[in-house]
């Protein structure tokens, strides 16, 4: 892999004290660079602490290691925006994998497995954890689009849309290495806590460049709401999961959202302020959420027919 496309890794420790103002600096060009051209980094001393991810990582493991029927008690929560709960990916979706999908409040952690038992007290401790580095990360990322730091906050100031997933893949089959095709998330940004196995792909300058994972970790993704915003100026991450023969693979994603009933378009800041043209159309975030959720309960069976955040383009 070549110096270029390698993916960098920022050091969040200055962002937790005072006056280390060259270290701020330093981990901002490094943001800024990497959302401009791709919208993907890694952080580490991001203020998730590494015995949490630990015990969380293997509570992940005992759980999707039990029976089917075991795992099918933790029904889907009503009321949530995404089926919260646990759900296998069918193989006609072309993905091969298996989660668990957690929405706060507290009381929607319902939907969590009685086994282990500790199960319910590690993911929300986690989740408790991502928001807070979530909170951090939209302030630099605001800052490094020339926003004030608390525009996202301002923005997204409701965070029970947040929500987080537990994902183990399946084997890699002969035919088939595909643990999650080719996408890019929806929201503001996302946090991937991977384990050891690896197989997290970003496409960069044409390429497919491996996401190694290394301990006390955390994989950042931008979402298609700060492409929207931003008007193109930073990139919402194309990445996939493949999958690996003779091993699981375990992850954590936490998704930063955003209300379903905001209203989404580039801001002046990147438009008419500087002279350019909206490259995107309004939305409300909800219709994108439920055309996106359209592609997973009812895939095309053309890719290109697949819907991105291109459906609201404005030809130019």
């Amino acid at each position: 892999m070549s110096n270029s496309n390698a993916i960098p890794t920022v050091d969040l420790s200055p962002f937790f004290t005072t006056g280390d103002d060259e270290g701020k600096k330093k981990a901002k060009d490094l943001i800024h660079q990497a959302c401009s051209t791709y919208g993907f980094f890694q952080v580490v001393n991001h203020g998730v602490p590494l015995e949490l991810m630990n015990r969380a990582m293997q509570v992940s493991k005992t759980f999707f290691e039990l029976p089917d029927e075991e795992k099918l008690k933790s029904s889907p929560a009503s009321g949530a925006p995404l089926p919260a709960g646990y759900n296998k990916q069918h193989e006609d979706s072309g993905d091969r994998n298996e989660y668990l999908l957690m929405f706060p409040p507290a009381s929607n952690f319902n939907v969590l497995p009685s086994s282990p038992p500790e199960f319910k007290k590690e993911a929300e401790e986690l989740f408790s954890s991502f928001v807070k580095t979530g909170q951090l990360l939209e302030a630099i990322v605001a800052e490094c689009l020339g926003l004030p730091s608390d525009f996202l906050k301002k923005f997204s100031d409701d965070r029970n849309c947040d929500f987080m997933v537990a994902l183990r893949y399946f084997l890699a089959t002969d035919d088939d290495s595909n643990g999650l095709s080719e996408h890019e998330d929806g929201n503001i940004i996302t946090l991937v806590l991977q384990d050891e196995v690896g197989g997290l792909e970003v496409r960069k300058n044409g390429e497919w460049i491996p996401v190694t994972p290394t301990q006390g970790t955390l994989v950042v993704n931008l979402g298609d709401v700060v492409q929207v915003l931003s008007n193109d100026k930073y990139k919402s991450a194309t990445h996939r999961v493949i999958t690996t023969k003779g091993k699981n693979r375990y992850s954590y994603a936490f998704f930063y959202n955003l209300d379903g009933e905001k209203w989404v378009e580039p801001l002046p800041e990147f438009t008419t302020l500087i002279g350019e043209l909206p490259k995107y159309r309004r939305f409300l975030f909800k219709d994108y959420q439920a055309l996106r959720m359209r592609n997973k309960t009812h895939p095309p069976s053309r890719p290109e027919d697949v819907i991105h955040i291109t459906h609201y383009s404005i030809p130019t």
